[in-house]
């Protein structure tokens, strides 16, 4: 059984995965951790490099989906699949390096003393990097919009570098989560503080992607605003 496994959501990532998963290999304990590409049919052949590199490495595996269906049906898919082999620890993060593979083992070891770790960009010692304006002022006001109706302390609400306990995913009813984009971050958090696990924030900076095109669009804000109320 695993000790951790590292969920990996991927669509048309051809350029980043293989250079993520050198980088989670030079980091992690490869005879304990693991990776999980979850691939949502990726048609620039995402798929099939994920299927070469879990040949290569025994560390690494893949979990195929057939359509894109949106962030968090590719992570409750992934959790799942962790959950079944026994993973103590379960990890989110993105494959585009805005997430560095080097803070993964900081944030398995503040779960020693923590049910469910955030990667915080705006814990003390956090923050971003290549963001223009708008963009700071759009993700720093959406936290603030969540903390305040959801009523959190919480400063990252919308951050997607996560390391859970295995028993918080257990307990929050994975299939009821009804949240598809970035709401679904908001949502995963404020489930596990109102069933009364320990949350910490672990700062990090969270660099703009090196390669490729964002999958963040208005679509996606406006779904994660309304989504908040619908959580309370």
């Amino acid at each position: 059984m695993p000790r951790a496994v590292i969920c990996l959501p991927t669509y048309n990532e051809r350029e980043n995965l293989e250079h993520m998963i050198e980088a989670l290999g030079a980091v992690l304990d490869t005879a304990m951790d693991r990776v999980l590409v979850i691939d949502d049919g990726s048609p620039d052949g995402t798929g099939e490099i994920a299927d070469r590199l879990a040949a290569e490495h025994a560390w690494v595996s893949v979990l195929h989906r057939e359509t894109k269906e949106g962030l968090g049906p590719a992570y409750i898919a992934g959790f799942r699949r962790a959950l079944e082999a026994g993973a103590e620890l379960v990890l989110e993060m993105d494959c585009d390096f805005s997430h560095d593979p080097a803070d993964v083992p900081r944030l398995i070891a503040a779960a020693t003393d923590a049910d469910l770790v955030l990667g915080s960009r705006y814990a003390p010692g956090g923050g971003t990097a290549n963001w223009g304006l708008l963009r700071r002022v759009v993700s720093r006001s959406g936290c603030l919009y969540a903390q305040v109706i959801l009523g959190l302390r919480v400063r990252d609400l919308t951050g997607g570098f996560k390391c859970f306990r295995a028993e918080v995913l257990r307990a929050i009813d994975l299939p009821t989560v009804a949240s598809t984009g970035y709401g679904f971050q908001i949502e995963l958090t404020y489930r596990a503080i109102k069933k009364g696990f320990r949350v910490v924030e672990v700062p990090i900076v969270f660099e703009d992607r090196r390669v490729g095109q964002s999958k963040m669009s208005r679509a996606i804000v406006l779904e994660a605003l309304a989504m908040v109320w619908k959580i309370r």
